[in-house]
């Protein structure tokens, strides 16, 4: 877990550095860029969802731990979505995130703001809060990938 958490803050740790230098050559590299912090995202997630799904044994400080996680890197990926990154393949943005930008751009703030909420929950080791705000964290994402990503 130890090693987990420390591949996790590296891996961190040179996604944030990306978006000062966020000035994409080529759209693929704005493309790798989203997919890589949503993936780290999505791992994190999971844990929690696990955790709330009676999947894995409730663990506080694991939770607290993958909550921030999320919180932090719920930021990062959206620099990455750049015109031109759109796509026709499962699970690529689909042109309504330029078309509707600013719906997108709302739905990604809310996705945060419940991400936020979640990690704060976390952090009082209360299962039943942590479920519950999770599910709400849950929603804001489906949304959006509702909305804004191919099915």
């Amino acid at each position: 877990m130890k090693r987990l958490l420390v591949a996790s803050i590296a891996v961190l740790a040179a996604l944030a550095a990306l978006p000062a230098a966020a000035q994409f050559q080529k759209p693929e590299d704005a493309v790798k860029y989203r997919k890589a912090a949503f993936q780290v995202m999505s791992a994190h997630f999971g844990r929690i969802g696990a955790m709330v799904g009676g999947k894995a044994p409730f663990d506080a400080a694991a939770a607290a731990s993958n909550a921030e996680v999320v919180a932090y890197m719920s930021k990062l990926p959206y620099a990455g979505f750049v015109e031109g990154t759109s796509g026709t393949e499962k699970g690529a943005p689909n042109a309504k995130v330029w078309s509707e930008r600013a719906k997108f751009d709302e739905d990604a703030k809310k996705m945060q703001d419940e991400v936020a909420k979640l990690s704060l929950v976390a952090k009082t080791g209360n299962p039943d809060q942590l479920k519950t705000a999770f599910g709400a964290a849950a929603g804001a994402c489906k949304n959006c990938h509702d909305n804004f990503r191919n099915p």
